[in-house]
């Protein structure tokens, strides 16, 4: 067995893997001990207990902080890893001991979590009412990285074709297009065959730069001879997209179902604007050769009833 084999397997304890993810999220030797209720000297102790195990320096010290070699970034993606696999067996055990269900993990885009995931766990909660289900909201490039880690149990999201990846299980459930949504009193509401042309010239909510969809947008300005929309926030957050639709009286552009749904309750208005732009299905992403833990899997079982009735 090599030392590096060795240190892994047998020397490194449970406080070691906490300080390193401590030090990696903090960056700051005095932020870490404060975080981990010890003093500095404890964790530069620490530290240096590590680097001697493995023979390797794995934090960088300066006056600006601290930052991981290239060494310490490979151990602190173990330690998330192992604290991850850690705390969901924490978990089922004490699940199982308080009478409880179960705890499940997802990351969910928005274009999941209000139809969806919701009809999904609320299918859950009638079979497991004490089944709890953590959710982290966010995009592909967030939370992929997490469910690789396993501190995710799945995603459910866009499958956007650029994020395929061999150690990744995609499964599409269904095909949601965008619609185009405003406040509901906005005068392009009424009218009955809004044009692209009336929508540049509106204060819009756009996805960010980096955002596949905000090209695809775009396009759809210029095929239609217009330049995209001068005033626009930039954001894929729900909440912002509410918000200045109901400020500022801007348009936003929202998964087909997420539109619907908030329109049945009088929050947006769905505008006759054909959206003509091609996506991804939504669908679950897990990691290849996981094991699912009862309670995802019974999560999984409910996101594919839901599913098949969707959009």
């Amino acid at each position: 067995m090599s030392k590096i084999d060795r240190v892994l397997r047998s020397n490194l304890k449970l406080r070691h893997l906490q300080m390193l993810v401590a030090l990696d999220q903090f960056r700051h030797l005095g932020r870490a001990a404060e975080f981990l209720s010890v003093t500095q000297p404890a964790v530069s102790k620490t530290l240096a207990e590590i680097e001697n195990m493995f023979g390797l320096p794995l934090f960088e010290r300066s006056t600006r902080g601290t930052e991981p070699t290239a060494a310490g970034a490979s151990v602190v993606r173990f330690a998330r890893s192992v604290l991850a696999g850690y705390e969901r067996t924490r978990d089922e055990i004490a699940a199982e001991a308080s009478g409880a269900s179960g705890r499940t993990s997802v990351g969910a885009m928005v274009a999941a979590t209000p139809v969806l995931l919701s009809r999904a766990v609320e299918r859950l909660k009638a079979r497991s009412s004490r089944t709890t289900v953590l959710i982290d909201e966010g995009d592909l490039t967030r939370l992929l990285p997490r469910l690789r880690l396993g501190e995710l149990d799945l995603f459910m999201g866009r499958l956007e074709p650029a994020y395929a990846s061999p150690d990744l299980e995609t499964e599409p459930l269904y095909e949601d297009p965008m619609a185009a949504v405003a406040h509901p009193a906005h005068p392009l509401v009424k009218k009955r065959r809004p044009t692209w042309a009336d929508i540049a010239a509106q204060p819009c909510v756009m996805p960010p730069p980096w955002a596949s969809l905000r090209v695809k947008l775009e396009q759809q300005f210029f095929a239609h001879g217009l330049h995209p929309p001068a005033d626009i926030i930039e954001s894929a957050a729900f909440l912002s997209q509410i918000t200045f639709m109901h400020q500022r009286g801007a348009v936003a552009f929202m998964a087909g179902t997420v539109a619907r749904h908030y329109a049945q309750r009088g929050v947006v208005a769905v505008l006759k604007l054909p959206v003509q732009v091609g996506l991804p299905p939504v669908g679950l992403i897990t990691l290849r050769g996981q094991a699912m833990t009862p309670v995802t899997g019974l999560l999984v079982e409910c996101l594919r009833e839901v599913g098949k009735g969707l959009p």
